[in-house]
């Protein structure tokens, strides 16, 4: 038996800065890795589908070319293979950098297999035992298989197996309307290939406000990705060298078929196959590891971060669950989850950047409040740009004056969300933003601009 002071049970956002945090304080640190390191983000999430998607921008502003008076003289061509080389490559330097890193890392030892609880504080890899005082779970997950009749028949893809394709896919269906979906549709139909999107809820991004869904819907339509929202997939099946993909809408039945399936309707912890039960580990019904306000677990000194948690699922909050766990042991401060705002983003261009509260949201709780809105076609640095679709949306407690939650749909949404979710953390009050200076031109000199145009929420 090999004894540490801590043990890391995978290798994405969270694990490998605590490993640099833990080392660097004097403690010995074992890091686990099954497969690749650098997790989702680096191997089949941010890293490669953004990637993908600066590939496919450059394809749609190339077609684009003569409404900035730029002409090219020939048809343009999507090279697949060079796309994917192009994705490959980046998502290689990071995960060799995380390998790297960590097997350089002075006082940690990394162990590459699988990871299975043997009790309480000791975990088994290859049939060697490991103990430590404190265990520090950080899986992640993985594409959740939705319960439809006949896909267990057909090949389909998922948002780790399409970064395996090295060639366009004549026509993609993609089964969810959501982040990952939406993102995937807009790249293909960009590189060439028909796209339709099969979602279940009334509206795209059901999470968020009607008005942004629609928004969303309207900015893909006129991509020429069809949409079939408010269907429910009744069977998938082959039909000829293509799939078929059986719905009923609106309460009738209909049958979509396309050469190549995509399924991306939400995400599954990699926890059934850790031993938690043999450590007395609590999960919920999904799988997800119980954590409390500060991630431990039921356990003394087992923690779990990033996905596996339920508490976040992007890599932002992954990284700041590494934040939390590690003030809380080595600082001695007292940080939470719930001392976090929810922001993130979808990544479709133009993208859609998301902090606090949507207006559904704030209208449930039933407080005074205002909201303030700007189209994206009355902001000079957009016209400027030729990239004047969406709108800019903020929402104010009236009695505080703070800042309750901002939809920025439009060029560089998810950058100028940061202007607001800064002022949100400081807990100031929106009239500071809107005395400031902002630099012309600029998307974000209309922040003040919308904040002037506040109306009571009706």
């Amino acid at each position: 038996m090999q004894n540490y002071d801590a043990i890391i049970i995978g290798t994405g956002q969270a694990g490998p800065a605590l490993a640099h945090r833990l080392a660097a304080a004097g403690h010995a640190v074992a890091v686990v890795e099954r497969k690749f390191f650098g997790g989702t983000c680096v191997n089949t999430g941010c890293t490669p589908t953004k990637t993908l998607v600066a590939s496919a921008y450059v394809a749609h502003m190339a077609r684009r070319a003569a409404d900035f008076g730029v002409k090219i003289p020939c048809e343009i061509a999507v090279d697949m293979k060079a796309v994917k080389a192009r994705k490959d490559q980046v998502s290689a330097l990071s995960r060799d950098g995380v390998e790297q890193s960590l097997k350089n890392l002075k006082g940690c030892t990394v162990y590459q297999g699988h990871a299975r609880f043997v009790g309480p504080n000791s975990v088994e890899i290859e049939g060697e035992v490991l103990e430590a005082k404190w265990i520090f779970i950080n899986v992640g997950g993985r594409a959740l298989t939705p319960p439809i009749p006949g896909l267990a028949d057909v090949d389909y893809f998922t948002n780790s197996s399409i970064m395996d394709v090295d060639f366009l896919p004549p026509h993609l269906i993609i089964l969810g309307g959501s982040y990952i979906g939406l993102e995937f549709a807009q790249s293909y139909r960009r590189f060439g290939s028909e796209v339709s999107v099969i979602e279940l809820a009334p509206h795209l991004i059901a999470r968020e406000d009607e008005d942004v869904s629609l928004a969303v819907e309207d900015i893909l339509h006129g991509e020429g990705i069809k949409i079939y929202v408010n269907s429910r997939v009744m069977g998938v099946a082959r039909q000829g060298n293509g799939i078929a993909v059986q719905i009923v809408r609106d309460g009738i039945a209909s049958r979509i078929v396309g050469s190549h399936l995509l399924a991306a309707v939400g995400r599954r912890p990699n926890t059934d196959d850790l031993g938690l039960d043999i450590a007395g580990i609590a999960v919920d019904d999904r799988g997800f590891i119980k954590v409390d306000d500060e991630l431990r677990t039921n356990v003394p000194g087992v923690w779990a971060l990033g996905d596996c948690n339920g508490r976040g699922a992007f890599t932002h909050t992954s990284y700041n669950d590494f934040e939390i766990v590690a003030a809380n042991i080595l600082d001695h401060e007292h940080r939470r989850v719930s001392d976090r705002i929810p922001a993130y983003a979808l990544y479709t261009d133009p993208p859609l950047g998301r902090v606090g509260m949507t207006e559904t949201e704030v209208r449930r709780t039933g407080r005074p409040a205002m909201v303030g809105t700007v189209e994206m076609k009355r902001v000079g640095r957009a016209f400027e740009k030729g990239e004047t679709l969406g709108f800019m949306k903020m929402l104010v407690d009236k009695a505080s004056k703070q800042i309750l939650g901002a939809s920025f749909l439009g060029l560089s949404g998810d950058e100028i969300v940061h202007s607001i979710l800064g002022l949100m953390y400081a807990n100031a009050p929106y009239t500071v933003l809107q005395k400031a200076v902002h630099i012309h031109p600029t998307v974000s000199e209309y922040i003040p601009v919308m904040i002037g145009n506040l109306k009571d929420l009706r």
